[in-house]
This record gives C-alpha cells, structure tokens and sequence, in this order.
C-alpha cells in the first residue's frame, strides 16, 4: 500500500461524525502523525466536507469542524489547472462525482491510497489504489 493517504470527503464525514469506519479514519490519522507525516486533502474536497457538514448540523457546528480538521495531520493540496483538467477527464469517462473526481485525480498525482468508503470509487480501482472503510 502507498504510503500517501489520501483523504475522500466520505472519510472525514464518517470521522466527524461517527459514521460506520471512523475508527479506521482515526487509526490512519494516527498513523499519520506517529511517521510525521500527513495526509492528503485538495481544496475540493476540502469544501464538499465542509458543505456535507453544514447540511447535517448548521454553519456553527461546520465551522467548529473546520477548525479541529486545522489540527489533523493533513496537508492541503492547490487545484491548478492540470489537476482540474486531470480531473475533468475523469468525471467525462467515470459515473463519479466531480468532486471525487478531484480526489482520484489527486491520488494518481501523488501515487496516493484513497481513504473512503464512497461506492463510486468501484468504478476507478484499476486507477488507484483503493483503501475501504468499510467492508
């Protein structure tokens, strides 16, 4: 397995709140920060979790969210142009979203591991590498 995580919106849902495989989302944070490393998460992604929270719990509890993500070890990733290119490609020949698009784009720059348990990710296996939460 790559040892660069990369981190879906669907993992830091599950996190947060305790959703089926937390505790593996936790365990790989953990992981992260024992080696002095971080995990991967680009700005798309990073406003999908903020928009899947605020839908669940309001603006207050989203932002506090946002806050405590500040203290994980996880490094943001810029969207430039071949990423949101990279990413388009994926999204015209994969039933994904776009913003797991963006994801998958970014585990294939960065030779990552997908941490998620989103069943779109089925469909791009043969892409990345794929570590599920749930099994």
């Amino acid at each position: 397995m790559s040892k660069k995580l990369v981190l879906d919106s669907f993992a830091l849902v599950s996190l947060f709140h305790k959703e089926p495989g937390w505790e593996k989302v936790r365990t790989a944070l953990y992981e992260q920060q024992r080696a002095g490393t971080k995990a991967f998460l680009n700005w798309i992604n990073w406003g999908e979790f903020f928009y899947i929270v605020k839908r669940k719990v309001g603006g207050g509890q989203a932002a506090e969210a946002l806050h405590l993500l500040e203290q994980l070890p996880i490094e943001l990733i810029p969207v430039d142009l071949p990423l949101v290119r990279e990413a388009a490609e994926i999204k015209g020949q994969y039933a994904v979203s776009y913003a797991d698009a963006f994801c998958i784009a970014t585990a294939h720059r960065l030779s990552g591991t997908v941490l998620t348990s989103d069943p779109e990710f089925h469909a791009v296996e043969h892409l990345i590498t794929v570590r599920w939460l749930t099994t």
